[in-house]
């Protein structure tokens, strides 16, 4: 089973933990991956665009001008779309972009993205954050101590926590997630995933197995 060095907040050693080959040694499979990615975006779409058709747009039922002894082509309405404010014709509408994946293929998708950063040595683990109040400075100097700084870097935290959250948001590349709650999306557009001990244990039982210290 693949281990993991854990890191002070220093940037020093502090041990190895044992995960399990499901999660951070599994098969990497990049189409599974590139489907999940494609599903979780078309699902964070809103197609609200709509237009209002001869039926919708305000309009008078009168004709605008007699049927016959003008000369001119018989009308209905000002409603219709050659008419200006009339209907718009074939507009778009709102449509249910929505994409369904089964909970299997999610499940291996997650494994996959996460073995991936597994095997180019991107996941990190630290004994965990001692922030004593709200500092961006801190949070930054820690990613540098962890050579992360500068990079697209996924921080995993085992709870809501405001003041990691606030600390953490205004660093260019860095976003923070609470485990298990991050997608494949998140993992695949990060260069790093940084774990504490016990987001990376609530990771391990939500996907894999129970981590042996």
């Amino acid at each position: 089973m693949p281990t993991i060095t854990i890191k002070k907040s220093d940037g020093s050693g502090a041990g190895n933990i044992t995960v399990s080959d499901k999660l951070f040694a599994a098969k990497v499979n990049p189409g599974l991956v590139y489907q999940a990615v494609m599903a979780e975006r078309k699902n964070s779409r809103q197609d609200t665009r709509d237009t209002k058709t001869r039926a919708t747009v305000k309009h008078t039922t009168r004709k605008p001008y007699k049927q016959k002894g003008t000369g001119r082509a018989r009308q209905g309405m000002t409603s219709a779309p050659h008419y200006r404010h009339g209907g718009i014709a074939l507009g778009p509408h709102p449509r249910d972009l929505h994409a369904d994946m089964p909970k299997k293929m999610r499940r291996a998708a997650i494994r996959s993205a996460i073995s991936s950063k597994a095997q180019a040595d991107a996941i990190h683990v630290i004994d965990g954050f001692t922030f004593t109040g709200i500092s961006t400075k801190v949070a930054a100097g820690l990613l540098s101590d962890l050579n992360l700084i500068g990079k697209h870097v996924l921080v995993v935290i085992p709870v809501y926590d405001q003041v990691l959250y606030k600390s953490f948001r205004n660093i260019p590349g860095v976003v923070v997630r609470i485990a298990p709650a991050f997608s494949a999306q998140d993992v695949v557009a990060a260069d790093n995933l940084l774990f504490t001990r016990d987001s990376l244990s609530r990771v391990e039982e939500a996907w894999g197995e129970a981590v042996q210290s």
